[in-house]
């Protein structure tokens, strides 16, 4: 690929190379009323999920590293580049050697799509024929060789996408940073998409950080999950891990399990709510107890034997969920999902504000350590 030497360019990668230590940073961005205060590392050839609810503080962490909202303290350090400190040290956006895919893709509606993803290289100092070689050949990297004259009104959702990837890596971004990539997809091209950003990303030499609120996304784009909520991070780990362990609320129902915090003594978890939960794993002081919407059995009875958890319900909603019926239930452990059969829901007749009888086997839950 072509190099342009450039006073305004980031230091070329073999400058970089002796540090090729990725992100490191430490983001607290303060406004009226919230604070982001956070710790990334993303090493080069790395692909992490930055996750979280709205308003956790993704787009404020994103737009940092990028060099659009500036630290209130803390500091990005980028391949042992200083590149804000909040004291002093600020690099412009266009200096960092940072790319960006935002959410809406933000093409140039009057360039076509090789015009767009010539315009980095044109900006950091290539001659018109020099860029438009990198573009072409960014273009045909991402399968779009046959649609390069084309504009982003021409294009399909998939197509723009590739398209604004292809622009963001033509720069050779040291960090690599997308904010909801696929977000603006349907389903089907999100599919197809999805599986060629993996390949893609893959290849890529630096460090890259994708912001999604979809888990999945996350746990097929990404070697590492990084999860906040309200400007902290609360767990991170990979996608094994943090299924297997949620520690919270929404990371639980990020990844689809019912989960509960108490006082554990041996087999049984003492909750707040007054109930306690047999189960099979052996764990002392704070825990938590996780099971799957699909380990709980719904009866119009109470039962007899097998089952050691149970408890009686209150159905608050309804809904499909699949192939089967997820239901909304409260009581017992507290709030708690139930995926059942539509057969079994039909037998049921399921409607807010009826009383059943919920199980949970021991051996269906997962229990372990708080702290």
């Amino acid at each position: 690929m072509t190099t342009v030497d450039n006073p305004n360019s980031p230091p070329p990668a073999a400058d970089r190379a002796a540090s090729a230590v990725g992100l490191r940073a430490h983001l607290v961005v303060e406004r009226t009323a919230f604070r982001l205060d956070i710790d990334l590392t993303v090493a080069p050839g790395e692909v992490v999920a930055l996750l979280g609810p709205n308003g956790a503080g993704k787009t404020t962490a994103l737009r940092a590293l990028a060099g659009l909202t500036p630290l209130t303290d803390g500091r990005i350090d980028l391949d042992g580049t200083c590149l804000d400190d909040a004291a002093g040290t600020f690099v412009p956006p266009e200096r960092r050697g940072v790319g960006v895919v935002f959410q809406d893709y933000l093409l140039f509606p009057h360039l076509s799509a090789l015009e767009n993803v010539a315009f980095g290289p044109r900006c950091r100092g290539a001659s018109r024929t020099q860029a438009r070689a990198i573009a072409h050949e960014w273009l045909a990297r991402v399968g779009l060789a046959d649609v390069a004259g084309r504009r982003p009104r021409q294009l399909s959702g998939g197509q723009a996408q590739r398209v604004a990837l292809a622009r963001a890596l033509a720069l050779r971004p040291a960090l690599l940073l997308l904010d909801e990539p696929l977000a603006a997809l349907d389903a089907r091209t999100r599919l197809d998409t999805r599986a060629e950003l993996h390949r893609h990303l893959a290849d890529h030499p630096g460090a890259t950080l994708v912001v999604t609120h979809d888990p999945l996304d996350a746990f097929v784009l990404a070697d590492r999950l990084v999860i906040i909520e309200n400007g902290r991070v609360v767990q991170e780990g990979d996608a094994a891990t943090v299924t297997a362990r949620p520690r919270t609320d929404y990371v639980a129902r990020l990844v689809g399990l019912n989960l509960y915090r108490g006082r554990a003594d041996g087999h049984t978890v003492a909750l707040p709510t007054g109930m306690a939960l047999t189960t099979a794993d052996t764990v002392h002081g704070d825990a938590f107890v996780a099971f799957p919407p699909a380990a709980v059995a719904l009866h119009s009875d109470p039962l007899q034997g097998s089952p050691r958890n149970t408890w009686s319900a209150t159905v608050t909603g309804v809904t499909r969920h699949g192939d089967n019926i997820r239901v909304q239930l409260a009581g017992g452990p507290g709030e708690a999902s139930a995926d059942i059969t539509p057969a079994a829901a039909a037998a049921l007749r399921l409607e807010p504000g009826q009383q059943l009888w919920a199980a949970v086997k021991a051996t269906e839950t997962r229990a372990y350590p708080a702290g």
